[in-house]
């Protein structure tokens, strides 16, 4: 039998409703499936709400913008309520009570009102909806009237908008909308890149009224007798030509299949399919109710945005929740999100990688357009594979417009991508992804950090400069800690590949090792280049030195500028930040946190624990989970916990004020991230082992958490007493 707390851990509840917060309301009521995500704005809409449906893989550059979007597709959620003539609005009438249910156990949205119309009638108004699991093209609403004083005559009108933008962006064009009977179809195509999209909603009313239609809406009028309910089944099918050369055809097919198995139906499916990836993904804690809502909220939100059935196709830094980043794809997926699938639903974990694989060919144009060999990974990345990030940012109130070096210079995510690629691997014994895809990313990537390397005859050693590394506070540095020691690595991994893939897979090696021209002379540069890659570091305290020079920098004590909710570069300045070691987020604990025990001796991790902790302003919230992850390792439990807390309360508490944009979903990533790999200790040994090492907050009772190593589940269960 559940218990109460364990319920009131899977529910994210708003009550009384506050209008002030509707934006950070709409993100974190986002319902999805991994193919779509439908922002929790409200049925009958509101004033300034930002109504958005967004699917993976639908991108368009509209005319003057400066890179592409992730496109707002038409509507499918407007249904209003007319109770004796009067039109139901949260600013209408009178609101005698208001609640709003997010259940993460079975991914629906419960929004209930009591609401007095101004001749005194009231009505219980429950509007419910989820994307289904179980067929990723169908949104299921369901919205329920009842009467509670008086026999109000009622109309319900239904439409799907079509009238949307991203933000003033209008991505759409060749819309047109067609209605039979209860049927809304809507059909459209992106301006630029040609995609064809349809949007169709089936309707059925639990009462024996027939619909009408006019051009744009269906309708339903009907006496409603006091303490009777009635019932709204809305389901709408979403189509693109990513899909069917025929959207509209299998929208329509779709929305009458659905409709025809009625709401009970649709939602057990739903409920069934969430069942298994909660099986496996739920992380539960004894003994913290804040900590156990707080990290099935973030597990939730990293689930409903993976893609299931599409390998083309990747995680937005904010999901399918919102605008933030145009939808584009960072080392936010890699590094943040994928650890979570690798460990529980490798599958999923798989699907990212293949999108990485697809889009090699972007990434070999990113280094032959910049002089290099092999496969240079974009920053941002979006359908193509392409480098999307913008050179220059819009300009300023004075004109100016600011230069964007992270597309040119922030180029770890390479080896970021071959990192997850590796993981991905030791974690499940997948031979076959490794030997047919995998390899192939982590070898041609090693191609172009062997081109990219720089020898310096002078100190005879290899340089990487104008790099940024994760401290995007301080760009286009020499020597970043973060990226010579991590290109090191890539390049010792390169090799045991290459080396792995002979042995056990000789003639796809061999072919594979062709075509990328990986000789042996390549080989014998890139084990030269690791063993003579230059990481700063203060030899006597053990410390890395960020980058060339960090050392030198002006320090400031950041405990004297709190409190504040603005972050430091935009309190000093871009160029003064550069000149101060005030650092954005995790970059030599990342690092730290990334290659573990190879770090060097636990007292080494210590010292820069010690030196780099003060320094970090947390101006990511990619920043407080990675800190937690080393804290907790390093036995630093207090601190972890506070750390952990903090990520994990980053979009339900909107402690970043921004939620509005979307989900953090990196943050999301990194607070599993920071209870498996931190507290719990998870890890795999030189032998590929799972090992266990716990250091748990002192309140937790228990943690139990679930992990697949090489295709068998493992529960791991740990106790205070651990």
């Amino acid at each position: 039998m559940i218990s109460p707390v364990d319920q009131r851990t899977w529910l994210v509840s708003e009550s009384p409703f506050n209008p002030f917060k509707l934006h950070h309301t709409e993100t974190i009521f986002t319902v999805g499936n991994g193919f779509m995500g439908v922002r929790g704005t409200f049925e009958e809409g509101y004033s300034g709400a930002l109504a958005t449906t967004l699917v993976h893989g639908i991108f368009n550059h509209a005319e003057g913008d400066l890179v592409p979007d992730l496109v707002n597709l038409p509507n499918p959620l407007p249904v209003q309520i007319w109770v004796d003539g009067e039109l139901f609005h949260l600013n209408a009438g009178k609101v005698i009570g208001f609640r709003r249910t997010l259940d993460l156990k079975r991914a629906v949205l419960t929004r209930e009102v009591l609401w007095r119309t101004s001749q005194g009638l009231v009505v219980k108004l429950t509007f419910e909806r989820f994307a289904s699991l179980a067929d990723e093209h169908i949104l299921v609403q369901r919205v329920r009237v009842r009467a509670l004083l008086g026999s109000p005559q009622i109309e319900i009108r239904s439409t799907v908008d079509a009238k949307v933008t991203n933000l003033g962006t209008q991505h759409l064009t060749d819309v047109q909308t067609s209605l039979t009977g209860a049927e809304i179809l809507v059909t459209a195509r992106t301006t630029q890149s040609g995609y064809g999209i349809a949007v169709c909603a089936a309707h059925s009313l639990s009462l024996e009224t027939p619909a009408q239609s006019d051009s744009e809406q269906v309708c339903y009028t009907f006496a409603l007798p006091q303490e009777n309910e009635i019932s709204l089944t809305k389901v709408s099918a979403i189509y693109t030509t990513r899909q069917s050369d025929q959207p509209a055809a299998a929208a329509q097919k779709a929305a009458h299949a659905a409709l025809a198995k009625g709401y009970e139906m649709l939602f057990a499916a739903h409920c069934a399919a969430w069942e298994q990836y909660w099986h496996t993904s739920d992380v539960q804690i004894e003994g913290d109710e804040v900590a156990q809502r707080a990290v099935r909220f973030t597990t939730y939100h990293v689930l409903i945005a993976a893609p299931r059935h599409d390998e083309r196709v990747s995680i937005g830094a904010k999901t399918l929740s919102g605008f933030g980043y145009k939808g584009h794809v960072f080392w936010d997926t890699e590094l943040f999100m994928l650890p979570l699938l690798i460990v529980t639903q490798p599958k999923l974990a798989r699907n990212l990688l293949m999108y990485r694989y697809h889009n090699l060919q972007g990434a070999r144009n990113k280094a032959r357009a910049n002089g290099y060999e092999g496969a240079m990974f974009p920053w941002e990345s979006t359908d193509t594979g392409e480098e999307t990030t913008p050179q220059w940012s819009h300009p300023q109130p004075d004109g100016t417009r600011i230069r964007i070096w992270t597309g040119d210079n922030e180029q770890h995510i390479s080896t970021d991508i071959a990192y997850a690629v590796l993981q991905y691997w030791r974690w499940t014994g997948d031979d076959e992804f490794l030997v047919k895809y995998g390899a192939e990313i982590v070898l041609d990537t090693a191609v172009f950090w062997g081109s990219r390397a720089e020898y310096n005859a002078e100190y005879d050693r290899y340089e990487l400069r104008r790099q940024i590394g994760p401290d995007e506070y301080h760009e286009n540095v020499n020597n970043s800690a973060f990226t010579n020691s991590m290109v090191r690595w890539h390049l010792q991994q390169a090799l045991a590949v290459r080396d792995w893939l002979l042995i056990h897979h000789r003639h796809a090696g061999q072919a594979l090792l062709t075509r990328l021209n990986i000789t042996e002379e390549r080989c014998a540069k890139w084990a030269e280049i690791a063993a003579k890659m230059y990481i700063p570091r203060d030899p006597e305290a053990g410390v890395l030195e960020q980058f060339e020079g960090f050392f030198q920098l002006e320090r400031l004590d950041l405990t004297h500028w709190q409190p504040r909710v603005a972050n430091m570069d935009w309190i000093l300045g871009h160029q003064r930040a550069q000149r101060t070691m005030v650092i954005k987020q995790a970059d030599i604990v990342m690092l730290m946190a990334l290659l573990g025990d190879q770090f060097g001796t636990l007292e080494e991790r210590q010292a820069n624990w010690d030196f780099y902790y003060p320094l970090v302003d947390h101006g990511s919230s990619l920043s407080p989970s990675t800190h937690a992850w080393v804290a907790a390792r390093l036995g630093l439990l207090e601190e972890a916990y506070k750390l952990f807390i903090y990520a994990a309360n980053i979009d339900l508490e909107d402690l970043k004020g921004n939620v509005s944009d979307g989900i953090h979903a990196a943050a999301c990533g990194g607070v599993w991230q920071a209870i498996a790999f931190g507290f719990a200790g998870l890890c795999l040994d030189e032998r590929g082992e799972l090992q266990v090492q716990p250091n748990l907050p002192s309140h937790w009772r228990s943690l139990t958490l679930r992990a697949y190593h090489r295709g068998q589940l493992k529960t791991i269960r740990l106790t205070a007493q651990d």
